[in-house]
């Protein structure tokens, strides 16, 4: 293979594993609070960078089964969290609210280490990053030609963080209620396919099938949403005038 072939076919490898890292650290971090979600996030790109000096080839060895099981499971369990949270808000208030979050509201601690955040940051960026890494060694290894495996996944670090970066300030924009519906299902949907992934079941179509557990959770929340709001609607009064039944939505 050439040194243009390998840089493209790492570029577009490593760009799917950092597109969900992103995702990751991102709606974290809106939902979270950005302190505690870039100590997260240091801290596991420094844990790869000491894996990946200390290892090196042997990378290979690393369970990553056991470890996509452990961070599924983990984004599975908040993510499940999050998207009730998010449909009881989205059923009673809309999709309104764009004033600022409130940390109390969602549990984040006042001062000090959050340290949900902090946990889910971290193993996201780890596992994320060790897949990159394991790119880079086989494609590496492979044709023989590791400088531009790096370089192919170095370029789609820096460029799809930096678009990250970007759209974090229209991401802080979303509603609350919709924002957290919104990482709430994000995260179900990639702790859902790690998780299964880790059990050793892979899914018809690869990492696209993340795309159809998007769907099928928006479906789901959108069916509770419509029960939730239906529910309520049983449970104004038929005399109250129709700006109060709203109120009370």
């Amino acid at each position: 293979m050439s040194y243009s072939s390998v840089f493209f076919t790492t570029f577009l490898a490593a760009a799917v594993e950092v597109i969900e890292m992103v995702i990751i650290v991102v709606g974290v971090g809106t939902v979270r609070g950005w302190r505690s979600t870039w100590l997260g996030a240091a801290a596991g790109l420094a844990v790869l960078a000491v894996l990946v000096v200390a290892l090196g080839m042997a990378l290979r060895l690393v369970p990553i089964g056991a470890l996509r099981l452990a961070v599924g499971s983990l984004l599975l369990v908040f993510g499940l969290q999050w998207l009730v949270k998010g449909i009881r808000r989205v059923s009673a208030t809309g999709f309104r609210g764009m004033g600022a979050r409130s940390a109390s509201a969602e549990g984040v601690p006042g001062h000090g280490v959050d340290w949900t955040a902090f946990a889910l940051s971290f193993k996201g960026v780890l596992l994320e990053g060790l897949e990159i890494a394991l790119i880079v060694v086989s494609f590496g290894a492979t044709a023989q030609a590791f400088p531009a495996a790096i370089a192919g996944a170095a370029a789609a670090f820096v460029v799809i963080a930096g678009a990250g970066l970007l759209a974090r300030g229209v991401v802080e924009r979303i509603p609350r209620s919709a924002l957290q519906l919104l990482v709430g299902t994000l995260l179900s949907s990639f702790g859902t396919f790690w998780a299964v992934e880790g059990l050793g079941i892979a899914w018809p179509g690869g990492d696209a099938a993340i795309l159809a557990l998007v769907g099928w959770y928006v479906l789901a929340a959108a069916a509770y949403i419509g029960r939730l709001r239906r529910r309520a609607d049983h449970l104004v009064p038929p005399n109250v005038p129709q700006n109060v039944s709203q109120n009370v939505r």
